[in-house]
């Protein structure tokens, strides 16, 4: 058996793990969100689910995964004893793929605008109606590149190609989005943004499709129930107190959520202020890709001289994120390849990276009819469902004892805690209710 990775860390992991979390939804997603569902208020709802939900689930995960010290499928399989935990960690493996799938394609367009931003700034204009336009040669070529440089990374292993590149990409991510939020904030129109996103409107925060939608963020926000988490917290060291950390993890994602808040709705509120329109036909603000891709880089065209600098500083950030997330998900397959099918490792990247990368190209062809019918797949059906199925495993199947052993390994007195007293029952009995309901809700 080869030598296992290990995070030499606790920063590395925390890190890491926070990179993984923080994914372009926490940019695109979470700050029209906040703005159009109540302000401050969201953001207090966010918390608390963050916290009565997501949290329990990531502790799920990273105790399976340290205890195991195994990808989904042999950790699963070890806690079951049985085929079940086998055919829900391949369930995990193949849903993980096809979320990196889509993501692919989106971080080739961010990586497309990126390059757009960088050649206006050195002056070549004749590239730009490609790299803008959306051709499949252009998404081919950019999804294939953005898939080689996840790749490039996954393949250094844990210490010397995740950690190694979690602790430099994740502080620059947040110096550029801090950098950012000081010059925008006193662009005009900068204050109206502010106040959208922080003046609370309790009156919005009774609405049920407000607590969905919030679930629904906390949830997707930290990547659970894929086994990104399972397999980070494999390669956890014995030593560290687990509880700790995995509130380390959801501060730090929830952190960078809000202040990514702090820059889109402000930017948007500027880019009103120099004429460019930001509501939909319904008077809602406009989110997704359209803010992405229409409405931001049309601030970045109306302010003078500076714009063509603060492009290439916000895609910078926006291609960040996204590696962050997609070489998580590139682990998971991984891991299962080296571990359970001997594979070696530059052989397993590369393999899960082509076949991957094959996917993409499949939706690309057709994109119309399943690049929104695999986003629906896997992040409203398929995830919450494996965040359902890692409850039972944790709160049913496993054997409290198993759990409290591995709890102690980092933490002497963890069967005194405030969290052992709370956590068992919780995820045995509450989370699987509230993500049952909540994926009941959004299918119906």
């Amino acid at each position: 058996m080869a030598m296992r990775g290990e995070f030499s860390s606790r920063i590395g992991f925390i890190l890491a793990a926070a990179g993984s979390a923080v994914g372009l939804g926490n940019i695109w997603g979470f700050p029209t969100q906040v703005a159009t569902n109540g302000g401050a208020a969201f953001v207090l709802v966010y918390l608390l689910l963050a916290f009565v939900l997501a949290y329990p689930v990531l502790m799920a995960e990273l105790i399976i995964g340290r205890s195991s010290r195994a990808n989904m499928v042999d950790a699963l399989s070890k806690i079951s004893g049985n085929k079940l935990g086998v055919a829900t960690g391949l369930w995990g493996c193949v849903t993980v793929s096809m979320i990196l799938a889509f993501y692919g394609i989106v971080g080739g367009w961010m990586l497309a605008y990126f390059f757009d931003a960088v050649t206006t700034v050195a002056g070549i204009d004749e590239t730009s109606a490609w790299l803008l336009g959306f051709s499949d040669s252009r998404n081919l070529i950019f999804t294939g590149l953005f898939m080689a440089l996840t790749a490039s990374i996954v393949l250094g292993g844990v210490k010397s190609g995740i950690e190694k590149w979690s602790v430099r990409l994740m502080p620059t991510l947040v110096i550029i989005i801090l950098a950012l939020i000081v010059y925008v904030s006193f662009q005009p129109g900068a204050m109206e943004g502010w106040a959208a996103f922080l003046v609370p409107d309790f009156y919005r925060v009774l609405d049920p499709d407000l607590l969905i939608s919030a679930m629904g963020q906390a949830f997707f926000s930290m990547s659970l129930g894929v086994g990104t988490m399972l397999v980070y917290g494999s390669y956890l060291s014995k030593d560290e107190n687990l509880p700790s950390i995995g509130a380390s993890v959801a501060l730090v994602d929830i952190g960078v959520a809000i202040i990514a808040g702090m820059l889109i709705i402000p930017a948007m509120y500027v880019a009103l202020n120099n004429g460019v329109e930001i509501f939909t036909d319904t008077g809602a603000l406009i989110e997704g890709d359209q803010l992405i891709f229409n409405v931001l880089p049309a601030l970045f065209e109306s302010i003078e001289g500076i714009g063509m600098f603060i492009a290439v500083a916000f895609f910078a950030l926006m291609v960040i994120a996204a590696v962050t997330s997609s070489i998580s998900m590139l682990e998971v397959p991984v891991a299962y390849l080296v571990e359970n099918k001997k594979q070696k490792r530059s052989r397993a990247v590369w393999i899960m990276a082509m076949v991957i990368f094959f996917c993409s190209a499949v939706i690309i062809f057709n994109f119309e009819v399943l690049f929104g019918l695999v986003i629906a797949a896997t992040t409203q059906y398929s995830q919450p469902l494996l965040g359902f199925a890692l409850c039972i495993f944790a709160g049913w199947v496993w054997r409290r004892d198993n759990i409290l052993r591995e709890l102690k390994s980092g933490y002497d007195n963890a069967e005194y805690s405030l969290f052992w007293k709370i956590w068992p029952w919780y995820v045995k009995f509450v989370c699987p209710v509230i993500i049952l309901v909540m994926f009941i809700r959004s299918v119906f």
